[in-house]
């Protein structure tokens, strides 16, 4: 969740309090002139106050309509001296000073969460701010989109695994079931990817949704999966652990399902389809890394006949490398802009800066020195923009921003990203005819 903005106006009551009529300044927070649904107090720390501790006044605008109001002054002012508390809607604004030196949000997160709220910390003219909301709950059914989701992306990926056995799923509907080794491998590398992250945020407390697999019609059948975090990391090695949980685990999945691949039969192309003049051939770009599993095992991923090759669960486990890839490209919220924002904060905005001018200075490059083709290329110019827009959009902000990570995850960082590394191959997939 993007840090809350709650600018202050002037005070015109010179007191350094406010009332419900005090105009807001540009709609933060509320638009509401004389109706806006606001109160506020003096502080419970310190001065006098018109309620018992715990209280909040029976009025429009109440913070929220939880059953468990949001935590009084008095019960968080060894870590903060609260003097004033605005409320609209759900949203409840504290204003005053921290008594922490840092980490005044994670100071605050233990009290907050037991309440049922979420917050985040803001500072606005050397004041500081802590806005809360309630927590988004789970209403215990069952998660009939996710649900759905995974089954349209199974479905959508035995179509696309039934072409790299070279069934016709139009022509042949009935054969369409001939692509499950395809769907089980990449749906395990993806699932267990996204369980990697999701068991991070449970570890850190930080509220997330189960994964959203998102099936497409295309060679591989999908796009992926991601999960939605609803609240904001308490620190830079949450953020750490949460965006490298991923990839690792993704990659362990890979690894096993690309070397159960390279033990299994290749396929052969039927003699009526490698002879068709309107046959397209495609090539697959074989990463280091997969290049290097075929060789530790001692199993081919050319052969002397064209019309054969690997068996498509290697595909699987081939789009397993490439999503890995992708995802660590250090940029925006991806997997590896987190990994970045978290190993070197101070670099972060000027690494995100430079991908996109290298996604397409890699596109020239091949197009112009390489001589492929323009449709062969066009992928990492698709990806340079996808960077660009999220480069713009920034990177996920921990609450707690001064925390160091320790020596054990700063090895871990790199030795992901070279890991990263070895799952590009520059053309990874090109049409040759």
């Amino acid at each position: 969740m993007p840090p809350e903005d709650p600018r202050r106006g002037p005070d015109s009551s010179g007191g350094g309090r406010r009332t419900g009529t005090d105009p807001p300044d540009d709609g933060q927070p509320g638009d509401g002139g004389d109706d806006s649904p606001y109160w506020s107090s003096t502080s419970a720390n310190g001065g006098a106050v018109d309620r018992r501790d715990g209280e909040w006044p029976a009025t429009q605008g109440d913070p929220g309509d939880t059953s468990v109001p949001p935590p009084s002054p008095r019960e968080i002012e060894r870590a903060f001296h609260v003097t004033e508390v605005r409320t609209e809607g759900d949203r409840v604004y504290y204003f005053g000073h921290a008594l922490v030196e840092e980490g005044l949000a994670r100071a605050l997160s233990t009290t907050f969460e037991r309440a049922g709220y979420e917050i985040s910390h803001v500072e606005r003219a050397g004041e500081d701010v802590v806005v809360a909301r309630p927590q988004t709950t789970d209403d215990g059914g069952l998660p009939w989109t996710h649900l759905l989701l995974f089954v349209l992306t199974i479905g959508s990926t035995l179509v696309a695994g039934s072409y790299w056995f070279y069934v016709d799923p139009v022509q042949e509907p009935g054969q369409i079931w001939r692509g499950w080794p395809f769907s089980v491998g990449i749906m395990t590398v993806l699932g267990i990817h996204e369980l990697g992250h999701y068991a991070m945020t449970r570890r850190h407390g930080v509220d997330a949704t189960l994964p959203y697999f998102i099936p497409v019609p295309t060679l591989i059948g999908t796009m992926g999966a991601v999960i939605r975090m609803k609240g904001r990391m308490p620190d830079r090695r949450a953020l750490f652990d949460i965006g490298v949980a991923g990839p690792i685990a993704g990659i362990v999945a890979t690894v096993v399902v690309t070397v159960i691949g390279l033990h299994l039969d290749p396929v052969t192309a039927p003699a009526s389809l490698a002879n068709a003049e309107n046959t397209q051939e495609i090539a697959i770009g074989f990463p280091p890394l997969l290049q290097f599993l075929a060789w530790l095992t001692g199993q081919p991923l050319y052969f002397e006949d064209p019309a054969r090759t690997v068996h498509p669960l290697v595909i699987a486990g081939w789009v397993g490398m490439f999503v890995t890839f992708l995802n660590l490209i250090p940029v925006g919220q991806l997997d590896g802009g987190h990994v970045v924002r978290s190993l070197a904060p101070a670099y972060q905005q000027a690494i995100s800066v430079a991908i996109p001018p290298i996604l397409y200075g890699l596109a020239s490059y091949l197009l112009v020195v390489r001589n492929v083709a323009p449709r062969n290329v066009l992928l990492w110019v698709i990806w340079g923009t996808i960077a660009l827009g999220l480069a713009v959009l920034g990177p996920a902000t921990p609450m707690d921003d001064d925390t160091e990570l320790d020596r054990k995850r700063r090895l871990v960082g790199i030795a992901t990203f070279v890991v990263g590394l070895s799952c590009f191959a520059p053309v990874p997939i090109a049409i040759v005819s």
